[in-house]
């Protein structure tokens, strides 16, 4: 099985306002490929889930994935919360809807549908942690390129 180290993060110009999304992905050979994209109106949570989307989606066979992320939004929505919003029919704890589910159902999908063996890592953001601020870097990017084409 082939490995991967994934850097994913998102970025937004107001919450909501226009966004961005970006990812570094990096195999075991060295290979690197970035990869980033936004949307005019979107939230910052909805482009760090479409960065770890879009990142998986790319891969073309099974891979044990290392994904480095710094949303704990993601990681424990993916990892914990995820079980129990299921559960409930994407419902909340509360009962209200769980916010961003299609994008949820889209990564859930990814995950446990996919062959790949994907270890979460959640690194501080905005902290100097190199392919960390890459994929920053990258979504900031996207947010550059929705604006340029409005």
């Amino acid at each position: 099985m082939n490995t991967v180290e994934i850097y994913t993060d998102g970025a937004c110009k107001g919450n909501p306002g226009p966004g961005g999304w970006g990812a570094l992905l990096r195999s075991s050979n060295g290979q690197e490929k970035e990869i980033f994209g936004g949307e005019l109106v979107t939230t910052n949570n909805r482009m760090e889930l479409t960065a770890v989307i879009e990142a998986l989606r790319i891969l073309k066979r099974p891979c044990k994935v290392a994904l480095y992320l710094d949303s704990e939004y993601v990681r424990k929505g993916i990892t914990e919360w995820i079980h129990g919003w299921k559960a409930r029919g994407w419902r909340t704890a509360a009962k209200q809807p769980v916010k961003n589910a299609e994008l949820w159902q889209q990564l859930d999908e990814l995950v446990n549908d996919g062959d790949h063996a994907i270890d979460w890592h959640w690194v501080k953001g905005h902290a100097g942690h190199v392919d960390n601020e890459r994929a920053d870097g990258l979504a900031n990017r996207g947010v550059e390129l929705v604006l340029s084409s409005r």
